[in-house]
């Protein structure tokens, strides 16, 4: 059975992008979590979907637009859109989680006017919601790869950055940390994670990968590093089992990713929970 998932390109393509994904998605998620805005990866990702659309809307315009893929449009939006949120919590300093659904609001009325004005446009709009990894190709790959090294590189040289203004930001800005430039980055780096990870589940299920890997790791992690570890090695599992599950039964992968994430995450709250029992 193993031979039969292997012997198909798209599909070890699809595996390996997976992995990928699978890595740098928890281990940016551990951060978000960390910093109490869970729900921005859903506002990315819808903002990415106007992002997408405007692509697609210009190349059926201008020919040459055409020439830069719709996806990179949709990072650019993620990417503005992620700097637009970390300047609104500013603003409402006392009130920042206001900034998250006035950013993912934005981003679903703009994606549904331009949706509205690609009408005649080629636009695969079940594969953006629900993502559509088995169609990865090589090039697909090498992106996820460059991203994916990116995304690790800045984590490794500003560890202690991130660290640092994830649990307590006011502490870090008395230290001297160059706040305003750390943000940024870190909110560089999310955008860069959900627009990545789009392929993979979708734009409707990208939050899932990014948080509940590390929802599960939260109750057996000691530290932060372990955190990390754990998230990363859920998130992996959960990859491996919706591909496997999906192509043996014929169903859809993004969502059988997400199920074998839920699942890896109450077998945990249950384990832990039975732990806490016996050692009472």
């Amino acid at each position: 059975m193993m031979d039969l998932f292997w012997q198909y390109g798209f599909v070890r393509n699809a595996f390996l992008a997976g992995l990928l994904i699978g890595f740098i998605a928890p281990l940016v998620g551990s951060f978000v979590v960390v910093r109490r805005i869970s729900i921005i990866a859903d506002a990315l990702a819808h903002v990415s979907l106007s992002g997408i659309a405007l692509g697609f809307l210009l190349g059926s315009l201008w020919p040459a637009a055409g020439q830069l893929k719709p996806t990179y449009y949709g990072l650019i939006f993620a990417i503005v859109a992620s700097l637009a949120i970390e300047k609104l919590r500013q603003t409402y300093r006392h009130f920042a989680d206001l900034a998250i659904p006035i950013i993912l609001s934005t981003g679903v009325g703009l994606g549904v006017v331009l949706i509205g004005l690609s009408r005649g446009v080629n636009i695969d709009l079940l594969g953006l919601l629900f993502g559509n990894i088995l169609a990865v190709t090589p090039e697909d790959l090498w992106r996820v790869v460059i991203l994916g090294a990116a995304v690790l590189l800045i984590i490794g040289l500003f560890y202690k950055e991130l660290l640092a203004i994830s649990f307590d930001e006011e502490a870090a800005r008395v230290a001297g940390l160059p706040i305003g430039f750390l943000q940024a980055l870190f909110a560089a780096l999310v955008a860069v994670v959900v627009m990545t990870a789009i392929q993979l589940v979708g734009i409707l299920l990208v939050s899932a990968l990014i948080t509940i890997p590390v929802g599960a790791a939260l109750r057996l992690a000691r530290s932060f590093r372990q955190l990390l570890l754990y998230a990363v090695l859920l998130a992996e599992t959960s990859v491996f089992l919706g591909l496997f599950i999906s192509f043996q039964l014929n169903l859809a992968t993004g969502g059988t990713i997400v199920l074998a994430s839920v699942f890896l995450f109450l077998l945990v709250l249950f384990y832990t929970r039975w732990r806490e029992g016996v050692m009472a």
